[in-house]
C-alpha cells in the first residue's frame, strides 16, 4: 500500500509520461508535490522501485517507466499539476516491436555542427519511444558524456518548439547549426549547457535559438 505522496508521485509521473512521452525533473517533481527538497523526491523514487511500480531505464535521459498502478489510481485517476487534458493510455506495445523513425545525419554534442537532413530510417524499439512524433540523430562529440552520451550514439529526439529548464534539447542556433545541450535561462538570454567541465556554456540571445526536440532516449551500438 503507497503513502499518499507516493501515491500522488506515481500519478504525476503517469500523467507527464502519457502528454508528453517524458518522465519529468526531480525539480518538477518538487516543485508538484510542494517539496523542500529534491532528497524527498529521491526517497519517494526509491520507495517506489523497491514496491515495483516504476524502474529506471538504462541510458535514457530522466528515464522512469511505470510498471503498474495501485487499483484506487485505475479507478479514479488523479491529476496532479497539469494544466493539460489527460489523455487516454495507449495501448501497450510488446517489448520487441520495432519502428522506423528519420535519421537526420549528425549533430554535435561539443561545438555545434550543422544538422545534415537526410532521407535514412532508423529501426528503433517501440519501448524507448513515449507519445508523439519522433527522429533519430548521431551524436558528434563528448560534451554530453556525463549525461551518459557518448560520441556515435544515436538521439532519439521528440519533435517539439518549447522546452522545460533543465531539458536535453536539440537546439538550432542561428538558422545554420544545431547542438545537444541542456536547456536553460539566464535572465533574458539562452544558455545551453554542456555536461563535460571541458567545455563551457553557450549563451545566446533567445532569437538565435530554435528549439526543434527533446532528447527521449538513446540508442548505442555495440561492434
Amino acid at each position: 500500500m503507497l503513502t499518499p505522496k507516493q501515491q500522488e508521485l506515481l500519478s504525476f509521473i503517469q500523467i507527464r509520461l502519457e502528454e508528453d512521452g517524458v518522465s519529468p525533473s526531480f525539480e518538477e517533481m518538487k516543485e508538484a508535490l510542494d517539496l523542500r527538497s529534491k532528497s524527498g523526491i529521491h526517497r519517494l523514487i526509491n520507495a517506489l522501485e523497491e514496491r515495483g511500480f516504476i524502474r529506471r531505464l538504462a541510458n535514457r535521459a530522466r528515464a522512469l517507466e511505470v510498471l503498474k498502478l495501485p487499483e484506487a489510481m485505475h479507478r479514479a485517476p488523479k491529476a496532479v499539476a497539469s494544466s493539460k487534458p489527460q489523455l487516454p493510455a495507449s495501448p501497450p506495445m510488446a517489448a520487441n516491436d520495432v519502428v522506423e523513425i528519420p535519421l537526420h545525419g549528425r549533430i554535435a554534442a561539443g561545438v555545434p555542427i550543422e544538422a545534415l537532413e537526410g532521407q535514412n530510417m532508423l529501426s528503433v524499439p517501440a519501448a524507448l519511444l513515449g507519445a508523439g512524433d519522433h527522429y533519430a540523430l548521431e551524436v558528434a562529440g563528448d560534451s554530453m558524456i556525463e549525461a551518459g552520451i557518448l560520441d556515435g550514439d544515436f538521439a532519439l529526439i521528440q519533435r517539439t518548439e518549447v522546452a522545460r529548464e533543465g531539458e536535453i534539447v536539440v537546439a538550432l542556433v542561428e538558422e545554420s547549426e544545431a547542438t545537444l545541450k541542456y536547456f536553460r535561462r539566464e535572465g533574458p538570454k539562452v544558455r545551453l549547457d554542456p555536461a563535460n567541465s571541458a567545455y563551457e556554456a553557450q549563451i545566446y540571445d533567445p532569437r538565435q535559438v530554435r528549439i526543434q526536440g527533446r532528447l527521449a532516449g538513446l540508442l548505442r551500438r555495440y561492434n
